[in-house]
């Protein structure tokens, strides 16, 4: 993989990892378009440094709220604080079992299945264009809700389910403020991202003999730099009921990766 590709797949990362379009989507998308003819142990490396690189940004974005939960959740009282991390445990739930009993299956749709990346862009194009109607309103995220937004993020490990889409779409559409659900979406990701990154690192499966570290560390900048402006511009977008325009994006793309994926 070169310096051009690094840069340009690190951006996507970035950006859809946050933008409801689907990241593992857009970055098999990417790959197809780019002809990436990476040995799995080089693409399954250079796909945690990009993780890795979108979980730091959200970090730095979240990085006051990330001190004061744990500051509250010091305090060893049953607290907001401690009731919201215990939330983000209860969502992931869901996303583990997937990933500890279903991994396989999972990993086999990945590698170039356009056509299933085609057809999920346009499920979750109809979620956002429903999530986009709904009122808002000043509710918090329940422990319930938690455990249903947690199925969602499952869904979305799906190549072409977008996850920020999918958690904050079920999240509204569950009647929660929609600034607090984005909010919700964007922290709960973060220790699912730091144990599959050390899952992988500690399986032995990542091979770092031969790898080009300078197109990964290219990539890795990349993917910091745009998540944190994605992250930054979705906040601002969920608040101002702007995700049918995402809806429609991931029609078109979907669209278009279906069309392609027939007629080759």
């Amino acid at each position: 993989m070169d310096i051009i590709d690094s840069i340009i797949l690190g951006i996507i990362q970035g950006l859809t990892e946050f933008l409801p379009v689907s990241s593992s989507g857009h970055l098999e998308l990417g790959k197809a378009i780019l002809g990436d003819n990476s040995i799995p142990e080089e693409s399954l490396l250079f796909t945690v440094v990009l993780h890795f690189a979108t979980a730091l940004s959200t970090i730095v974005v979240f990085r006051k709220d990330i001190f004061n939960l744990f500051k509250g959740a010091l305090k060893l009282k049953w607290n907001e604080d401690l009731q919201f991390i215990f939330k983000i445990g209860i969502s992931m739930i869901p996303a583990v079992i997937v990933g500890l009993f279903f991994e396989e299956q999972l990993e086999a749709l990945f590698g170039g299945n356009i056509l299933l990346v085609g057809c999920m862009l346009i499920v979750t194009a109809a979620l956002l264009f429903f999530a986009d109607k709904a009122k808002n309103t000043n509710k918090k995220v329940s422990y319930i809700n938690a455990f249903f937004i947690g199925i969602s993020q499952a869904i979305a490990m799906l190549p072409g389910i977008s996850r920020s889409g999918a958690t904050i779409s079920t999240s509204v559409l569950l009647g929660n403020d929609k600034t607090k659900a984005a909010r919700f979406s964007f922290l709960m990701v973060v220790p699912l991202i730091f144990g599959k990154i050390a899952k992988d690192v500690l399986s032995g499966d990542i091979s770092m003999e031969s790898q080009n570290f300078t197109a990964l560390s290219i990539g890795f900048i990349a993917a910091f730099i745009a998540g944190l402006f994605a992250c930054t511009w979705m906040i601002a977008l969920v608040k101002k009921s702007k995700l049918t325009y995402f809806a429609i994006y991931c029609t078109i793309v979907g669209l278009i990766a279906i069309i392609f994926s027939l007629l080759n």
